[in-house]
């Protein structure tokens, strides 16, 4: 570990808002040269910065507070400033996507500081892999990730102001106690903020342990915080990708081949050329970027453009696809994913077989920003030597990586500003429109801002891959569960499965197996990747087993779960007691099946370490079904921040609930037909039904919940569609199928 001064200057161009976010421009205007970075912000005198690296060994001892002595670079995974102001800067590596980790993070770290919020500033960090670990927005694993180390920086820093006040005062560490950014000796009747004690502490030897606050003492941690950057997005001040504004700056637009495989054969693009305000027509691989001034000059320029495409081979369609689902789950080639007893014997010996297919369609990620990104390609001649990247992305190291390798520099040479972004969802976890950037700034030799169009990003890839599931299940004559079998077939997802959640465990004879289909369909994570429909099947086909066992869905699940606690079958890769946990608090806040006149359906998973259980209550309202509440109980740990969690459930909710209802994505001869919200449907405002959240409270260090909430919700309300109409839905979107169309 090590510390730095931090002066004045650098609060100085922060606005006065508290809490509140810079925006971009201090961090951008450092050095790249982190000797000069540690030079410069030493230049001031007074504050204390405070940077961790958890890798490795290196530490300074101390720097002279009045920035005299020279500091050899460090390498940092946090930072945490302390001005004499007593304001308390903390940087969040992470990117912020909505799942609002750039407030979390400085949660974790200001609790164990044990400092006054209303002081605390939130700075976005810029990649830098020699500092940060895993600067990733996917998988939900950043807080689960940084959890411990978050908490260490608070609480070092707090130990040495502490030292600092101790060593002032001439008293004992032990006698001195801290609140709201205030070291106190109650015996001696003396207080000293955290501002005036910075300088101080710039001289204590960092500690190499430090005393992590007991659970129950928490004071931040599980209250409701505001987005610190809610003021900067109401108020409009620029924070998206969209917002990058540069000197010199071009905007760009890239017209892809509008079918999938096919390649670029000619361009005429003499017209565009001459319009108002473009600068030029480039061309790479099989793509067409017309340059310009300003966007609308480039949106009429690109229409303006005459292209055209060599056809592929084999265009698909998505009757094409309906025709492989069926050649894979009739296939003999299929990758056994896990096998337990003997399953052939189970099913041979059943009482009662019941059998169940579930189909999804693609789906767009459909974020409300769509996909731009800023590049500035530098050359020494016609050599690229370096490049700046900003713009939103979800995996910045890999945007870094790609450019490197793009340019043939060392990703040292490729510096990435993280921006706000409106939107993600796994999509920008792909750097395909970073390429576009740099690519288009390598061949104009200027800072561009690519921007995609709406009809771009819902037709560019990538999508949720297409999966169809059979289930089987075998009952003996008491309606036991004693053989279980699944097979996913798709296009594009490799395992459709995941053969270790629940029911596996639980059942003594199971088979999961699974087919794939290479597509030149481009597809790609989609949140809780997989889990976001095979859930919907799984937990939609478990409420039809329980049926055809005559017992109800929620203890039938819960009898499945005590067998796989006393007596497994193979691994159990879930936790029981978590699983049960959440079952039993859904069915406690939903009142499950003592209402009158309320059809309710109920679906639990597993996915991202974190466990959520939802019921769907649906009425009938004029002879339709209206799924009206939805109840979700989780379990993630520790609540870092009460209002942020709700709203990830809240959010998760909707996510699921809009594209079981209404997503599809089809595609004829290769060429997608939904181009944007004309054709492709998405859940509106009044057909959101009210959810009522409630969290377990286990005090287990926390675990993901950016994508858990989503996977449970199809089968939540499909199954109450069930209990209310008595007509079981099996494909998704709901909103085309029979129960829907028929029910007057």
């Amino acid at each position: 570990m090590a510390f730095e001064v931090l002066p004045d200057a650098f609060h100085a161009q922060e606005p006065n808002v508290k809490p509140q976010t810079s925006n971009l421009k201090p961090i951008q205007d450092m050095s790249t040269s982190r000797r000069d970075f540690l030079k410069w912000t030493a230049a001031g005198g007074g504050g204390l910065l405070l940077g961790f690296t958890w890798t490795g060994t290196r530490a300074l001892d101390h720097i002279e507070a009045d920035g005299a002595s020279a500091v050899a670079p460090v390498e940092f995974n946090s930072y945490l400033s302390i001005a004499p102001d007593g304001t308390v800067s903390i940087l969040s590596p992470n990117p912020e996507v909505g799942q609002g980790i750039k407030t979390a993070f400085p949660i974790i770290v200001a609790e164990e500081l044990d400092v006054d919020w209303t002081k605390v500033k939130v700075l976005q960090a810029p990649l830098d892999s020699k500092r940060f670990e895993r600067q990733v927005a996917g998988g939900s694993g950043s807080i689960p990730h940084s959890w411990t180390r978050l908490r260490k920086a608070g609480a070092t820093a707090r130990q040495m102001l502490m030292e600092a006040a101790a060593k002032r005062w001439s008293v004992p560490v032990g006698e001195l106690t801290t609140d709201k950014g205030t070291v106190i000796h109650a015996a001696g009747k003396r207080k000293a903020t955290y501002g005036e004690l910075a300088n101080e502490a710039a001289q204590i030897p960092v500690p190499t342990d430090v005393k992590l606050k007991d659970k129950k003492d928490f004071k931040l941690i599980g209250s409701s915080v505001r987005n610190v950057d809610n003021k900067a997005i109401t108020t409009g001040k620029p924070l998206f990708g969209l917002d990058t504004q540069r000197e010199g700056m071009l905007i760009a637009m890239v017209q892809h081949p509008p079918t999938f495989g096919n390649k670029l054969k000619s361009v005429d693009a003499i017209a565009a050329k001459a319009m108002p305000g473009i600068v030029d027509v480039v061309t790479f691989k099989d793509n067409i970027a017309i340059v310009g001034k300003s966007t609308w000059q480039v949106k009429k320029a690109r229409a303006a453009v005459k292209a055209e495409y060599e056809k592929a081979d084999e265009l698909e369609s998505s009757s094409d696809h309906d025709r492989l689902f069926r050649e894979m789950l009739a296939s003999g080639n299929a990758t056994v994913r896990r096998k337990d007893g003997d399953v052939e014997a189970a099913f041979k010996n059943a009482a009662k077989v019941v059998k169940a297919e579930y189909q999804c369609p693609f789906l767009p990620h459909s974020p409300l920003e769509p996909m731009n990104f800023f590049a500035h390609v530098k050359f020494d001649g016609d050599k690229p030597v370096s490049a700046e990247l900003i713009g939103p992305t979800q995996t910045p190291e890999l945007a870094r990586n790609e450019t490197a390798k793009l340019l043939g520099i060392t990703p040292d040479k490729v510096t990435v500003d993280l921006t706000r972004q409106g939107g993600g969802f796994g999509r920008r976890l792909k750097a395909d429109y970073v390429h576009d950037a740099v690519e288009v700034s390598r061949l104009v030799k200027a800072p561009v801002k690519v921007i995609w169009t709406r009809e771009d990003d819902m037709t560019g890839g990538s999508y949720r891959p297409a999966v169809r599931y059979r289930f089987e299940a075998a009952l003996d004559a008491q309606g036991t569960m004693i053989g279980y079998r699944l097979r996913g077939a798709s296009i594009n997802a490799g395992n459709a499965t995941r053969e270790h959640n629940f029911p596996s465990g639980a059942v003594p004879n199971l088979l999961i197996d699974s087919v794939d289909h290479k597509s030149p369909i481009t597809t790609g994570a989609w949140r809780a990747p997989i889990t976001n429909f095979l859930a919907f099947a799984e937990q939609s086909f478990l409420d039809e087993v329980a049926q055809a066992a005559g017992k109800d869905p929620v203890q039938f699940r819960l009898d499945l779960l005590e067998k796989a606690k006393k007596a497994p079958v193979g691994d159990v890769k879930y936790d029981i007691d978590r699983m049960i946990g959440v079952i039993k608090l859904a069915a406690e806040k939903s009142n499950w099946g003592k209402k009158k006149d309320v059809a309710q359906g109920f679906s639990v998973y597993f996915s991202h370490l974190s466990y959520v259980a939802q019921v769907g209550e649906v009425v009938m309202q004029k002879g339709k079904p209206v799924l009206q509440k939805i109840y979700a109980a989780a379990d993630c740990g520790i609540v870092v921040n009460q209002s942020g969690a709700r709203q990830q459930i809240m959010g998760g909710i909707v996510d699921g609930l809009g594209h079981a209802m209404y997503g599809k994505m089809t595609f004829q001869n290769g060429t997608p037909e939904q181009t944007n919200y004309n054709n492709y449907r998405l859940i509106r405002l009044n057909e959101i039904p009210e959810v009522d959240v409630h969290f377990v409270d286990n005090g287990i260090d926390p675990t993901g919940l950016g994508e858990p909430a989503l996977p449970p919700t199809g089968a939540a309300a499909a199954n109450a569609f069930f209990k209310a109409t008595g007509k079981r839905l099996y494909n998704q979107p709901f909103a085309e199928q029979e129960l829907f169309k028929g029910v007057s």
